[in-house]
């Protein structure tokens, strides 16, 4: 096994849910408060998983605020997760691409509530 092999095997996928506040140029819908981004993201261990998330976040002028960790597919499954087909699709490309997938993005808005 040549030393790239050895690196892509030990790349596993992770699932993130990402919760990022308003910036400047954050392309997020007029009026949103903020969004939640489910990812799907490779790395060696979680942690990896998570700085390179971060990073491309910031790059993209988004403001990650919050990461919260689901665990690779096998966890999931573990964890009696229901995972589609487009979901694992979605996590086979992030390892094959060593990239991270923002799969769904939900934006976040203030309702205030009037009381009659």
């Amino acid at each position: 096994m040549t030393k790239r092999e050895t690196n892509v095997s030990r790349q596993q996928v992770y699932t993130l849910l990402v919760e990022v506040g308003r910036k400047t140029g954050d392309g997020l819908p007029e009026g949103a408060t903020g969004a939640a981004l489910m990812c799907y993201a490779s790395g060696v261990d979680e942690a990896e998983a998570v700085r390179e998330t971060v990073a491309i976040l910031k790059q993209a002028d988004l403001a990650p605020l919050d990461v919260s960790g689901y665990g690779t597919l096998d966890e999931r499954l573990a964890d009696g997760h229901d995972i589609s087909d487009e979901e694992r699709e979605l996590m086979a490309r992030a390892l094959a691409e060593n990239a991270v997938i923002v799969a769904q993005m939900t934006p976040f808005f203030n309702e205030t509530k009037t009381t009659s």
